[in-house]
């Protein structure tokens, strides 16, 4: 759902004002004959190496789930302690972001862990959530922001978001007003103060 072009599109926004950032991928699994990867795209965004952001024992050549992918491919299995015991950070970061694997509650490890598991173990300061502006956007927004609301703020951005749009309009202002949400609409908006949409 474009989860990697904002975090790219984040990254790009916050290196133009100076700040220092970086990006990691616990695990990712890919088609090799899709282009780059997410690894790739979030390393050209934060001025980092690809392996940096996601150890290269950690790529998985199969678009399925990275422990799943790793089974199929016959290596080790992984638990979500494996993958936070990797996370390594360069000195001097003011912002880096972890970018999970499929929804917040999608498995990314052997043991089950998931997304929302890893942001309980990392306290993040905010979660970003991803979502279509479209038809469903209600309801995929509320379910997938539930898990991480005990953790850290979350503010949701509504990708492909277009203001001609009357449906993604509508959804953006029941989220906002009888909702109760932090949405944006704009990657480089995501760590300032919310503002009205105009």
């Amino acid at each position: 759902m474009g989860k990697t072009w904002v975090g790219s599109a984040l990254l790009r926004a916050l290196r133009s004002e100076g700040v220092a950032v970086a990006a990691r991928k616990p695990a990712q699994s890919f088609d090799p004959a899709d282009g780059p990867t997410d690894a790739d795209l979030l390393a050209a965004a934060s001025g980092q190496s690809p392996h940096d952001v996601c150890p290269a024992h950690r790529w998985y050549e199969r678009p399925m789930a990275p422990f799943m992918a790793a089974e199929a491919l016959g290596r080790p299995p992984f638990t979500l302690a494996d993958l936070v015991g990797e996370l390594h950070w360069p000195e001097g970061v003011e912002v880096g972001l972890v970018e999970g694997a499929g929804g917040p509650l999608s498995p990314m490890a052997s043991d089950g862990g998931d997304t929302a598991d890893l942001a309980a173990i990392l306290k993040p300061d905010l979660v970003l959530l991803v979502a279509e502006a479209g038809l469903g956007a209600i309801n995929a927004v509320r379910l997938a922001t539930r898990p991480f609301e005990p953790l850290a703020p979350v503010v949701v951005l509504l990708n492909r978001y277009d203001r001609g749009d009357g449906l993604h309009r509508a959804n953006r202002d029941w989220l906002v007003e009888r909702g109760g949400f932090d949405v944006r609409t704009d990657p480089a908006t995501v760590t300032r103060p919310a503002t009205p949409a105009p």
